[in-house]
């Protein structure tokens, strides 16, 4: 059994938790300062059921509601209290996986009431940090993640042989992991609606999910969505540590966009990837993390869902180096100006950076990235930026 802990409207309640001023309002966080020419990377619930939501232009969502509530993001206040959730968890001394900034996985196979135990990490995260989460507790990993989803905010959703066949009637197939996409869009062409048509058709798609992937379901995805498929490769088998272990750091980290429109102009596309970059290697060096693979995801009406990774001999956390990375990547394409709409980046085979640097140009170029790093940590993300990306995308 997996208990799985996704917490609600995370970076806009931790804003909303530190300003009371901001409760109960509709509030966006930018993914830099500039509130009119910024995306929404979070929202509140409020926001939300206005129709405003991650990944729209904050011009769109100023137009939706003038009186929209504005905080610039500030990662390291996320990441240092998703660390501090981690660290209450660890303290259960189950099986635990840290799935993503805001999602967490307790293995609680064997023990006796994991329903009990879901209100109590709940009562225990809103004692502590006076946010909520909501708790889907299942036989897997995929089912216990959309028991998640099923009753937010502060929701808490058992699935088991009692009720497998009601809640998956009621689940519209979008809410399943892997379903948002043009994965969900090929199999509700085809007449599924829910997660119960889903199961009908593929009932190996729920079952396989428990420890290990099976060749058909890998074939099957990776035929309409690769991008879900690399996605569902990385989080299947997440739970083979031995009893007791806990995985301290991430699979992986990974930053995406979504354009307004499809975009042809190249210039504009690497700019958007020199700034997914520095927001992937910004976090790689906040949790002294490096990564030997880069992969790199682009989906548009000509190139379709192009998705390739490069792995290198060392690792690196140099955003730049990252975007060079995806640049040798990007020539792989067999078009040479496809429009695009969605892009990302990804790092992964990440190892803690334990080992000092010897050559002295390396030195150098450290010392310069974490003065950048500080000077944007002290006043404010995006404070000092390549110039590529503003000449671009901050106009």
């Amino acid at each position: 059994m997996i208990l799985h802990i996704d917490m609600d409207a995370f970076f806009a309640s931790i804003e909303q938790a530190i300003n009371p001023h901001l409760l109960d309002k509709p509030l966006i966080i930018g993914s830099r300062g500039s509130k009119m020419h910024t995306v929404v990377c979070a929202a509140s619930y409020q926001a939300k059921a206005l129709g405003i939501h991650s990944g729209m232009p904050s011009r769109q969502a100023f137009t939706i509601c003038p009186n929209l509530e504005f905080v610039a993001a500030d990662q390291a206040k996320y990441i240092w209290t998703s660390e501090q959730i981690f660290e209450l968890l660890k303290g259960y001394n189950l099986p635990l996986n840290y799935a993503s900034i805001d999602e967490f996985q307790l293995d609680v196979s064997g023990y006796k009431n994991p329903v009990s135990l879901g209100k109590e990490v709940k009562e225990k995260i809103y004692a502590n940090f006076n946010i909520t989460a909501s708790v889907g507790i299942a036989k897997n990993w995929l089912l216990a993640k959309l028991a998640s989803k099923l009753n937010k905010p502060d929701g808490l959703t058992l699935i088991n042989e009692g009720n497998f066949e009601a809640v998956l009637r009621q689940a519209p197939l979008d809410r399943l992991c892997g379903m948002g996409g043009k994965t969900g869009q090929v199999f509700m062409s085809q007449g599924l609606k829910t997660c119960w048509d889903l199961y009908l058709k593929m009932p190996e798609f729920f079952n396989t999910f428990a420890s290990a992937q099976t060749q058909e379901l890998q074939e099957a995805l990776l035929s309409v969505d690769p991008e879900r498929s690399r996605r569902v490769n990385e989080n299947l088998g997440k739970f083979s540590e031995t009893p007791g272990s806990s995985q301290e750091k991430p699979k992986s980290i990974s930053h995406s966009y979504t354009l307004p429109r499809p975009e042809i102009s190249p210039q504009v596309i690497k700019a958007w990837i020199r700034l997914l970059s520095e927001m992937v290697g910004e976090r790689l060096r906040q949790q002294n993390l490096t990564a030997k693979t880069v992969h790199l995801w682009l989906n548009g009406p000509e190139i379709g869902g192009f998705g390739a990774q490069k792995t290198a001999k060392n690792a690196t956390n140099d955003s730049y180096e990252i975007y060079s990375r995806c640049l040798k990547i990007l020539a792989k394409t067999a078009f040479k100006r496809p429009r695009i709409r969605a892009l990302g980046v990804t790092a992964s085979q990440l190892i803690f950076q334990d080992s000092p640097l010897l050559l002295v140009e390396e030195k150098r170029r450290e010392a310069l990235i974490k003065a950048f790093d500080r000077i944007n940590s002290r006043f404010g993300e995006s404070t000092i930026y390549p110039a590529q990306v503003g000449t671009v995308l901050l106009k």
